[in-house]
């Protein structure tokens, strides 16, 4: 199994963007998000296996978002406990969609070997990512 947090505000795979060069289209991620699957290559690249894993593999992944300024203390205590949650854009998938790009070729071969995905949004002083990927078995 391999473990690891991505400290920081957890940042959502945005829209790809579009450019025309000399007739030809070309299709580009945002910088913001480009820049973020940078920091998560480079968090990943601690816990990099010696092989690239090649098998089916099962994703867990905690997103914290940073608890909302406009919380009352009262409401910051019971967001921290878990018994806020946020169900606010972006979707959860979003921020799945950036985390299996930039994992490929430092953990795993591919993201299509990705087979299980739990993952979750909550809120927290410390905004951060956990990821975790366990290899399933096969046959």
């Amino acid at each position: 199994m391999i473990k690891f947090t991505v400290y920081g505000e957890p940042i959502a795979q945005g829209r790809p963007r579009a450019t025309t060069i000399n007739g030809h289209v070309r299709m580009y991620d945002p910088k913001k998000s480009r820049d973020y699957k940078n920091y998560i290559r480079l968090a990943a690249s601690e816990h990099k296996p010696e092989k690239l894993l090649e098998g089916p593999l099962s994703m867990k992944v905690k997103i914290y978002r940073q608890t909302l300024k406009s919380f009352s203390k009262k409401k910051k205590i019971a967001a921290e406990m878990g018994n806020i949650r946020p169900i606010t854009k972006p979707d959860t998938d979003n921020y799945i969609k950036g985390i299996k790009d930039a994992l490929k070729s430092v953990i795993w071969v591919d993201d299509s070997q990705v087979v299980e995905i739990h993952a979750s949004k909550w809120y927290s002083e410390n905004p951060r990512i956990e990821i975790e990927i366990k290899e399933l078995l096969e046959g």
